[in-house]
């Protein structure tokens, strides 16, 4: 993976870039981005430390590792524009709702595709990494790839069949995570604290407690109830949140994307 580019430099393509450079695995020199608007590449390259391209032939001829990360309409154009241009090359996408299969359906027959789906929390090294079971990329290729996403987050295989369930849970899960904790921290200044202090109660709070179950292994539901003490303030809580309709909420929202 000498030189890796990337077809659209949007959000996820932006965070990807600075955790491989965050990490310390990619010096940004290696890296290239193309997206139309030149004027806002060049503005985010410099900002990231990449290498800019004029054209998406001239990324395509300098990088052979190459992450498909336009917006998802966007990919068979792009496909038909390149044609050979894509022979020999190792292409990972990140497109929701394309497939190994599809891929192979369009793609010329000597390019190799692998689909992976992060979410944004690569940028912090903290990300979860959905990727595609079926595959051609060669071997030693792959391991190479799993290694570099391992450098910015948690690496989770799945069969095609289950990998919207997956990016509905790691891939929409920041934007509800994002949302308690804004409502957890609106609650905190309405009782007084200061907003950086609440978001900092906030988040401590969630990582600690899902780094607790990591660690240990043990059943959410039974870790909730060793901090409901009968009669205490914690079961007022949960039984109020209950009331709300939370769990039900959370289960209708991943239903939601998945049958989008």
């Amino acid at each position: 993976m000498k030189n890796i580019g990337f077809i659209g430099m949007g959000n996820m393509a932006q965070d990807m870039v600075s955790g491989f450079i965050a990490s310390g695995n990619v010096d940004g020199k290696s890296m290239y981005g193309f997206a139309p608007n030149q004027e806002k590449l060049a503005k985010n390259c410099k900002n990231l430390g990449i290498n800019p391209c004029a054209t998406v032939e001239v990324l395509v001829d300098t990088c052979d590792t190459i992450f498909i990360a336009c917006k998802p309409y966007q990919i068979d154009d792009i496909i038909a524009q390149l044609g050979e241009k894509l022979e020999n090359k190792s292409l990972a996408s990140v497109a929701a709702g394309w497939n190994f299969k599809r891929f192979r359906e369009v793609l010329p027959e000597k390019a190799k595709i692998q689909c992976t789906m992060p979410n944004s929390p690569v940028s912090v090294s903290k990300g979860v990494i959905l990727v595609e079971e079926d595959h051609d990329w060669d071997l030693e290729e792959r391991k190479a790839l799993l290694r570099l996403m391992e450098s910015v987050g948690k690496v989770v295989e799945l069969p095609d069949r289950l990998m919207k369930a997956g990016m509905a849970i790691s891939g929409c899960g920041p934007a509800f995570m994002d949302m308690i904790i804004e409502a957890l921290g609106d609650a905190a200044v309405k009782n007084g604290i200061q907003r950086k202090q609440a978001y900092e109660l906030v988040c401590q709070t969630m990582i600690g407690s899902a780094e607790l179950q990591l660690q240990t292994g043990i059943h959410p539901g039974q870790l909730k109830d060793n901090v409901c003490s009968p009669g205490g303030t914690s079961i007022k809580g949960v039984a109020a949140l209950e009331e709300a309709g939370l769990r039900s909420a959370f289960i209708k929202a991943i239903d939601a994307v998945v049958k989008e």
